[in-house]
């Protein structure tokens, strides 16, 4: 009797959880369609190249290093729509397996950035003093160095490929964006409820998990909305200088470079269309990002700086 009328219990509980889950799901498309025209753009961008990198064996019309012979540079036409370079490639199908390569470089470097964002950020800011000290002239550091020429400089050293471009890009993104996350977190820690945890004798990793990491949670959400399209446009600036993803793998940025340069008056197309592909991702991103970091952050619901809700009071004021 009492299993039985515990089951009944718990049904409708697991029930409304999913209502809430899938209305929030809902009511969030809606507002995104609503309130941000150019973040729906963004996030249908971002869906279209996500799922171009996953299907791109399947998508791609030719294999992403198959040459055919006699069909070398052939301007864009119903057989390759997008032409063909100087070996004979479709580009259709480079440009879609560098979608994918994109996909990989841009989600996989911008993991490894928040993680280690977290790790150095939530540490430094809750335990201060010398070890924060410390770790920050580390920061300095690495932050007075430019940006690209430390990249070059790593990579040249260790040997360019796929993996260390991503952990390279990974490790310098990721120090660099601490500074957001410790400034967050001394913010946090000065909250009564922190204090009161330390008080009843709470374990450090509980009040870095459970009070302060929650707290802090929509900066890193920010920051990784906008380090993946960062992280793609760095690695096609690597590609394009010959540090980045080695031949024959598709890269953006290493289609534009070498031959895209070589044969750019000749066939234009090899590089107008991976520049095309960059540029588009890289708006996606960005705006989808950053309509994303407006609709979730509660400090910006039903203030004056949502676009929807100020030009609603305008009107409204106009009428009165």
């Amino acid at each position: 009797m009492d299993d039985s009328s515990s089951g009944r219990v718990a049904e409708p509980k697991a029930t409304q959880g999913e209502r809430k889950r899938h209305s929030f799901l809902v009511d969030f498309l809606i507002r995104l369609v609503k309130e941000k025209p150019l973040g729906t753009v963004g996030g249908v961008i971002t869906l279209i190249l996500l799922f171009t990198g996953i299907f791109a064996n399947f998508i791609a019309p030719y294999g992403m290093n198959q040459a055919i012979a006699g069909d070398e540079l052939l301007a864009p036409s119903a057989t390759y729509w997008l032409g063909t370079d100087h070996l004979g490639r479709d580009m259709l199908s480079r440009v879609i397996f560098g979608a994918r390569v994109s996909v990989i470089v841009g989600l996989s470097g911008a993991i490894i950035s928040a993680f280690l964002t977290l790790l150095i950020g939530l540490t430094s800011g809750y335990i201060g003093g010398k070890f924060d000290l410390i770790v920050q002239r580390v920061v300095d550091a690495v932050m007075c160095m430019p940006g690209l020429v430390l990249l070059i400089a790593v990579i040249a050293t260790v040997g360019a490929s796929m993996e260390t471009v991503i952990i390279t890009l990974g490790v310098v993104w990721g120090i660099n964006a601490t500074r957001i996350i410790r400034g967050a977190v001394i913010t946090v820690k000065e909250n009564m409820y922190v204090a009161a945890a330390v008080a009843i004798g709470c374990p450090t990793s509980r009040i870095l998990t459970r009070h302060i990491l929650p707290n802090v949670m929509a900066p890193i959400i920010i920051q990784f909305s906008v380090q993946v399209p960062g992280i793609i446009l760095t690695e096609a600036s690597l590609s394009f200088l010959g540090y980045g993803i080695p031949p024959p793998t598709p890269s953006w940025g290493g289609m534009l470079s070498g031959s895209g340069r070589n044969y750019m008056m000749e066939a234009p197309w090899m590089a107008i269309w991976p520049g095309l592909a960059l540029s588009v991702v890289v708006y996606g991103i960005n705006m989808f990002g950053d309509a994303v970091r407006d609709l979730l952050d509660p400090r910006l619901r039903g203030g004056v700086g949502r676009y929807g809700v100020r030009a609603e009071k305008e009107a409204s004021e106009k009428g009165g």
